[in-house]
């Protein structure tokens, strides 16, 4: 269904994005012209880990420009890829990005009503900006799109993104991108649980730069359980301690006493996990597995990744706490890819490769990681 009418305009017509004023900026690198590479082009944005760009490759794309402000996430990117995310987004001028045929960015949320005015005063820049979104990252994003004027996005973020400051937050994002930036803009909320044994919602948002008919892939139910990315053998220092074993079911009885649903999450290795989140490093609570000794385990940080989607050859450089946080702030990698295919699709008079080449592609890469998996292999 076409967005275009769907959100009120709660800030006036007339107030277009605003150019940045005199912050310090970063130029990128130059980057040979898009035009001569096969498939469509994106730029990765907020990258993390690279989830989305392993995504949007299995569809037939070609990266030109990346950029993610975390040093560890970063080094992570470039053992899998071979290069090195640009920094801080808001620190580089978008005319210096390259062209691109579709913008991805998995983007922290933001409330708009303070941020702007917070993010000023602590730059000492003047505040008397139009725009609501201004100092958010997501402003960022729509300089991006105001400027390079890409044929579509991807944006994806938590479910919650909807409700996030009485949805002010949501409903600013969709006047933005449809009524300012004039993009056709469909919203999704997809489940993982179909294609990976993990119950992860989040919201996705399409926006296409000309008229376009999208519809959100239909994700099949694939039956996965916990068992499937399980590995065979596991170190005895992810099982938990006895006293932090005590600790999380005294914890959980006393919420339970008072009625609240807090508590750790023992998982059935035949059932779907809880959500992954950057938190797991802590205790592991959400999601653990039952041991034949007194305690139960975390998972191990190569068990993440496949929750989460990645191949067994992608690399874990950092850290068993730096790869928690870092596959829970991730996507998962066969959903992207599905919607990755859908947008594709979606260009594909625009677009030189195939989408039906592309699509053979994706499925034969998703086969490989599941076959790996049930085979126990662990990269």
């Amino acid at each position: 269904m076409d967005r275009s009418t769907a959100h009120p305009l709660i800030c006036s017509a007339a107030s277009a994005i605003c150019e940045p004023e005199a912050a310090p900026r970063c130029r990128v690198a130059e980057t040979p012209s898009p035009s001569s590479l096969p498939g469509f082009t994106f730029i990765d944005l907020f990258a993390g880990i690279g989830g989305i760009r392993l995504a949007f490759e299995q569809a037939g794309g070609h990266c030109v420009f990346s950029s993610e402000w975390d040093p560890y996430a970063r080094k992570t990117y470039e053992a899998n890829f071979g290069e090195q995310p640009h920094g801080d987004i808001t620190r580089i001028d978008p005319s210096d990005i390259p062209d691109h045929d579709i913008l991805t960015a998995g983007f922290p949320c933001q409330p708009f009503s303070i941020a702007g005015v917070t993010k000023h005063n602590a730059l000492g820049i003047a505040h008397g900006f139009s725009h609501p979104t201004q100092g958010t990252l997501f402003f960022s994003i729509a300089q991006i799109l105001k400027t390079k004027r890409p044929r579509a996005f991807l944006l994806e973020n938590v479910k919650n993104l909807r409700s996030h400051d009485r949805g002010r937050t949501f409903q600013v994002i969709m006047t933005t991108l449809e009524q300012e930036l004039g993009y056709q803009t469909y919203d999704a909320v997809l489940d993982a649980r179909y294609l990976v044994p993990q119950h992860r919602e989040r919201i996705y948002l399409v926006g296409f730069r000309d008229e376009t008919h999208f519809r959100f892939p239909t994700l099949e139910d694939r039956g996965p359980r916990l068992r499937d990315i399980l590995e065979p053998a596991v170190d005895a220092k992810y099982n938990l301690t006895p006293h932090l074993w005590d600790y999380l079911q005294a914890y959980a009885a006393k919420h339970r006493a008072k009625g609240n649903g807090f508590g750790y999450g023992l998982t059935s290795v035949d059932g779907i996990a809880r959500t992954l989140s950057a938190r797991y490093y802590k205790d592991g609570a959400e999601i653990l597995i039952p041991t034949d000794g007194p305690t139960p385990r975390r998972l191990t940080p190569r068990e993440c990744a496949r929750l989460m989607g990645f191949p067994d050859e992608f690399k874990i450089v950092c850290s068993d706490t730096r790869a928690y946080r870092q596959f829970g702030n991730s996507v998962v990698v066969p959903v992207v890819a599905r919607i990755a295919q859908g947008i594709a699709d979606a260009l594909a008079p625009e677009t030189s490769r195939p989408a039906s080449e592309a699509r053979v592609y994706t499925q034969l890469r998703l086969l490989e990681c599941k076959q790996g998996y049930a085979n126990g292999s662990t990269g």
